[in-house]
């Protein structure tokens, strides 16, 4: 396995880059409240994901993952460090770069689909290109075709509420997906899911991520998912580290990280 181990104070380099390097994260810092309420969710969260990856990040829930995705993801800000897309400081766009950022570079799955439950699947999944400004028949006939690729075509006109919990997230990675993202960060995908479902939604994302060549992260507590990625970093103390998959206790679908 490639280790993540860098100085804290490097910035991307040429060498990185031609490395494959797609998105990287150094010194990342969040806290909560103020004065000695404070509390330090990431003190030193240092990523480099290269093209093609699918990496594992492992942590008992309440540890910091959804924070770490959630700014990479440029969904909040960091009190301190920086997260580098292509080369480039996300923090130097202005709201419109950002904007394009989150709507096209990275999709969001997150665990709890945040679906609008009165709109059909197809509606949901056309979301982010009608945000875009793309043409409401175009953005459903995309809708469409992705929900034929995770296995929906069937239930595209049904409201979202009228799906199962299962068939939900296989919409929530369809609208992740529709706008032609090159990285997939996946917060607990299949954290609310039994272990059947929970197994054939870790294969959908496996297969997905390997026929359009996405770059994924994706944070979870179970193990044995976890070992199925091409690396495992641990979240400990807002600290990111690398992870062998020998380590891995188990190797179950059920198995958590403590």
């Amino acid at each position: 396995m490639k280790s993540d181990a860098q100085p804290a104070n490097r910035t991307p380099t040429h060498e990185s880059l031609d490395a494959g390097v797609i998105m990287e994260s150094r010194g990342l810092k969040k806290t909560y409240g103020r004065g000695s309420q404070n509390v330090s969710v990431l003190t030193d969260a240092n990523l480099i994901l290269r093209k093609g990856e699918m990496v594992a990040v492992v942590a008992p829930s309440g540890a910091g993952k959804s924070t770490l995705l959630h700014l990479l993801a440029a969904l909040d800000t960091p009190t301190s460090g920086t997260v580098y897309f292509d080369s480039k400081a996300i923090e130097t766009s202005d709201d419109e770069g950002l904007a394009e950022f989150r709507n096209r570079a990275v999709g969001f799955l997150w665990q709890r689909h945040q679906l609008l439950p009165d709109f059909t699947a197809a509606e949901n999944v056309a979301m982010p290109l009608l945000v875009r400004g793309e043409k409401f028949t175009s953005a459903l006939e995309k809708a469409r075709k992705w929900l034929a690729e995770v296995g929906l075509e069937d239930r595209a006109d049904h409201r979202a509420g009228e799906l199962s919990g299962g068939e939900q997230q296989r919409v929530a990675i369809a609208r992740a997906l529709v706008t032609g993202p090159s990285v997939l960060l996946a917060d607990e995908p299949t954290g609310d899911l039994d272990e059947q479902n929970a197994w054939a939604m870790f294969e959908l994302l496996e297969r997905l991520h390997r026929v359009h060549q996405l770059t994924s992260l994706i944070a979870t507590h179970n193990l044995a998912l976890a070992a199925r990625c091409d690396r495992i970093l641990g979240l400990e103390h807002g600290v990111l580290r690398s992870r062998e998959a020998a380590a891995i206790a188990g190797g179950f679908p059920g198995g958590e990280a403590s």
